[in-house]
């Protein structure tokens, strides 16, 4: 039957297993049975990313038609019929992960990812318990250690492409690529140099999309344990706001019960001296900037002033934009503003020499860890890392009492100043800005979320003086922008960028591309 292609704007009928399902016109085989409450299985496909079609997965049956779809890269039409688990598709199933198994090593007990593993999962679906096929000779390359932040174990990859796409098209950094054909097809580097060697920014976007253990942040967790068991050590933690949420994910079956106060508890247990917000050492970065953006104004400063709380904006812009070097803030990040506090703080609250306190920074964000050692800012733990620690220590959160974070200048600077969310930079800026210029408290500032996703925009009026700000995430949307910046026809006063789309606490989103007014 030929595919029939409702007109704009229409919902298109059809059948998925029998069940009846509507959905929007250019609507793909897989999300349309999502929608019908059915689960096809799928290695390549990610929500952020393109269509691919790589792992194959994912094929169904349309119309009785003998030849198979991949469900990820196929549009429903008006009154298909698709079948999704036959007998033919469970089976075909089953052989090509079969193959990927054959080619992949069988140390799940040694591997990072552990249960949460994309491969494993649907190997345990699909009641694989041994592998038919001649395993191949195994790569004896070691894992591939980058500036202590990365570990690629290419041994260990399923070659999805998910890690280049996101890579080239969502961060537009091309670190990662492919190289060679058939068999020999292989994820690999220009070149096939070490990726530290390349264009790498660390923005850990390639680490958060691999579905295996392929990509990985580096483990510090050696590191922490050895501070927090060295009783001359004094042991100072800062907790991202998202921690939270990220570590409930991370410990399964206690989601939904990890509350702010049970997780200082953990911390405390585990054997931390000190645990602060990292909202506090945020709004202190957000004060400065909002005060470094008011003196550029009023003193003729380099406009559009560039900034940030994501570290990964320092390394694109030193690789791709070092002519925008006076356009970047000189404010302190977060991690430093902290490493200063714990050290000026801690000593006369507790007494202690400053040169035995060892600053510990927890947040669901891997491009820290290549700020910390390039900064010497402590050490930076991502969640899975502190989840592992946990797990190790044993401790349960369903018994654990609620404490509270350790304030050392009581609630200043006021709750919420840095919560990680997109425009929370932008928005003390203009506010600073506004009550400088007027005299006034700025009542709200409204952003306006410009067509496609991925930037905002906010206006203030400073009695007749428009200023502009724009809040990009993903450094696709950054590119546009410092584009624009470069060719001296952006018309923001202000900027802030995210490495991650979206920002710390949301999903990534698709790119768009950003046009001067």
């Amino acid at each position: 039957m030929s595919r029939h292609k409702p007109g704009p704007g229409k919902n298109v009928t059809l059948t998925i297993d029998g069940r009846p399902v509507s959905v929007p016109e250019g609507t793909t085989i897989l999300e349309a049975a999502r929608k019908a409450g059915v689960n096809i299985p799928t290695l390549c496909d990610h929500p952020a990313l393109g269509r691919r079609a790589v792992c194959r997965l994912c094929v169904v049956e349309c119309d009785g038609g003998g030849k198979l779809k991949a469900a990820c890269a196929n549009d429903v039409w008006e009154g298909a019929k698709v079948v999704t688990g036959s007998a033919r598709i469970m089976s075909v199933r089953k052989t090509i992960l079969e193959l990927l198994l054959a080619n992949h090593p069988q140390d799940c007990l040694n591997c990072i990812r552990g249960k949460k593993c994309e491969l494993q999962s649907l190997a345990a679906a699909l009641g694989i318990r041994s592998a038919p096929f001649r395993r191949e000779a195994a790569d004896n390359k070691p894992p591939e250690i980058a500036a202590e932040t990365l570990v690629r174990d290419m041994a260990k990859c399923v070659k999805c492409g998910r890690c280049v796409e996101v890579c080239q098209e969502l961060q537009t950094v091309r670190a990662i690529n492919t190289s060679r054909r058939g068999v020999n097809f292989e994820i690999s580097t220009p070149y096939g140099e070490a990726l530290a060697a390349g264009p790498c920014v660390y923005c850990g976007q390639c680490a958060a999309v691999c579905p295996v253990g392929a990509i990985y942040e580096y483990d510090q967790t050696g590191e922490v344990w050895a501070a927090l068991g060295n009783a001359e050590r004094y042991v100072a933690a800062q907790v991202a706001p998202a921690l939270r949420t990220a570590l409930s994910g991370e410990l399964g079956p206690e989601r939904g019960t990890i509350t702010t106060g049970k997780m200082v508890s953990a911390l405390k247990r585990l054997g931390f001296d000190r645990v602060f917000d990292a909202g506090f050492s945020a709004g202190v970065t957000i004060m400065e900037a909002s005060r470094e953006l008011l003196d550029r104004i009023k003193n003729g400063g380099r406009l559009p002033m560039i900034a940030a709380c994501s570290p990964g904006l320092l390394n694109f812009a030193e690789t791709f934009y070092p002519d925008l070097s006076e356009h970047l803030s000189a404010c302190k990040s977060p991690r430093q503003f902290f490493g200063a506090l714990v050290k000026s703080w801690c000593p006369q609250a507790a007494g202690i020499d400053p040169a035995a306190i060892t600053p510990v920074s927890i947040a669901p964000c891997l491009a820290k860890k290549f700020e910390a050692r390039r900064r010497g800012a402590g050490i930076v733990l991502t969640t899975g890392e502190l989840a592992r620690m946990i797990k190790l220590a044993g401790i349960d959160f369903t018994n654990l009492p609620e404490s509270p974070f350790d304030r050392p200048m009581g609630d200043f600077p006021p709750p919420g100043a840095g919560d990680g969310a997109a425009g929370a930079l932008t928005e003390a800026a203009l506010r600073t800005v506004y009550e400088a210029f007027t005299g006034e408290t700025l009542a709200a500032v409204d952003f306006m979320e410009l067509p496609g996703g991925g930037i905002k925009q906010a206006e203030i009026d400073l009695k007749g003086t428009k200023v502009k700000a724009l809040v990009a995430g993903g450094l696709a949307n950054v590119r546009a922008i410092l584009d624009l910046i470069r060719a001296g026809e952006c018309g923001a006063a202000f900027v802030e960028i995210l490495s991650c789309p979206g920002g710390c606490e949301t999903p990534p989103v698709r790119t768009r591309r950003y046009e001067k007014d």
